[in-house]
């Protein structure tokens, strides 16, 4: 095996080996830096990292640690500056569902009542396509990022469809829910499309070949959230039965039951390690889970309503809470301590996001305001306000340097640094 080059992830960090076979063929091997901080003293992580992995040979280290230096610089980018409007588009003439940007950000999709889906230029906001077929609201949408070339749609007609984002062609619809579809993902290599609806199933579906793989039956009530494993081995499903499943994506068994809340999931995620996911529910809690043994490794309390919303940052280190009594909470992940509270909304919180670089988070609320908050000390940094109607749908791109906002006002607002 020789090492033919390394690439950069920045979110979370890390370097990626680029190495050829006996035969030719390349390979890809991820080394994670999930604990890099700005503080970090790179020379002792480029000695550890060269001493574990025999691709590295010791003359690489003066690359290695440019490499680093790099990734670090990342790390501390965007933490001074305010965001500004930047564009406002009206975007549907019925209110919108959803919305969400592809990896580079120079894109974003909004769903709506109005039947349709539209794809736009974050730069300069004109409307590329709008992608019509739909018979019912289009209420959940995705991008297959990191890729960004296609779109998918579910609607409340029960069918999915898959779009191409350059043409707007329709490459599949994808039929047999019973119901509305509500939430949906790609798999993280593009390859799979992964629908929950409100007939208590959640379905896999080949992208190529537009066909079911599996059907995810077991919930006793509507499916609302899902997510794909960073390798796209396994996904979470979150229902309204107050439970989390645990999924095996190539055979379509349940390996765990996720039982302890008293109410329903309204949210949950995987983080970047894939050993654990957090689920938060309308009994007011998040729980932290133990994915391997499918048990309960911290409640977290404190809220006094509704969980609406959780998040782990992009390594996964903290996690935040969204919910009706206006506030967000911020959580050490491993330790289950609350280390911030998140206060200043009039209204609930339904959306919640770290940034890229994990030292800020955004709330959209029903206060028609969106708010930009510091990670570590919980103060809010600024007020995006605008909007005339609540604002349901907010998102950070790739770098962490535009903001989107949906909001019943029928709008999307672009906010840049």
């Amino acid at each position: 095996m020789k090492l033919k080059r390394f690439l950069l992830r920045y979110y979370p960090p890390g370097v990626i080996l680029e190495y050829e076979l006996r035969d030719k063929s390349r390979e890809m091997k991820e080394i994670d830096l999930l604990h890099l901080t700005p503080d970090a003293d790179v020379d002792v992580i480029v000695n550890q990292i060269v001493f574990e992995e025999p691709l590295i040979s010791e003359s690489k280290k003066p690359h290695l640690r440019r490499l680093l230096y790099k990734l670090i610089e990342k790390l501390e980018s965007n933490e001074t500056t305010d965001f500004f409007l930047f564009k406002i588009l009206r975007a549907h003439i019925l209110p919108l569902t959803n919305c969400a940007f592809n990896k580079s950000g120079d894109k974003f999709i909004t769903g709506s009542y109005d039947r349709t889906c539209k794809i736009w230029n974050t730069i300069t906001g004109d409307e590329l396509l709008t992608l019509e077929g739909h018979r019912n609201v289009v209420y959940a949408i995705a991008f297959n990022n990191p890729y960004g070339d296609k779109v998918i749609t579910g609607s409340f007609d029960k069918t999915c469809k898959l779009w191409s984002a350059e043409t707007g062609q329709l490459y599949h619809t994808y039929r047999g829910h019973a119901t509305e579809i509500v939430c949906l993902s790609f798999n993280p290599h593009g390859t799979m499309i992964a629908t929950g609806s409100m007939d208590n199933t959640a379905r896999l579906w080949d992208v190529e070949a537009g066909e079911c793989l599996h059907t995810l039956l077991g919930h006793t009530a509507e499916i609302v959230s899902l997510d794909f494993d960073t390798q796209g081995q396994r996904i979470i499903t979150g229902s309204f039965d107050n439970t989390v499943k645990v999924w095996d994506v190539r055979n379509g068994r349940c390996i765990h039951t996720l039982s302890g809340h008293q109410g329903e999931i309204s949210s949950c995620q995987f983080n970047y390690a894939s050993d654990l996911c957090i689920s938060g529910s309308i009994d007011r809690t998040c729980k932290v889970w133990d994915v391997q043994s499918g048990t309960c490794i911290h409640t977290l309390r404190g809220h006094n309503d509704e969980i609406l919303d959780v998040s782990f940052n992009a390594t996964g280190s903290k996690l935040v809470t969204a919910s009706a009594d206006g506030n967000s909470r911020v959580y050490n992940t491993m330790t289950g301590a609350c280390h911030a509270i998140l206060a200043g909304h009039e209204g609930e919180i339904s959306k919640v996001a770290f940034n890229p670089q994990g030292s800020r988070i955004l709330t959209a609320s029903s206060d028609k305001t969106a708010r930009i908050w510091e990670t570590e000390t919980g103060d809010c940094l600024q007020v995006l306000e605008g909007h005339t109607d609540e604002i349901f749908s907010c998102a950070f791109n790739y770098e962490g340097d535009t903001i989107i906002t949906g909001s019943k006002d029928n709008t999307c607002r672009i906010w840049k640094c």
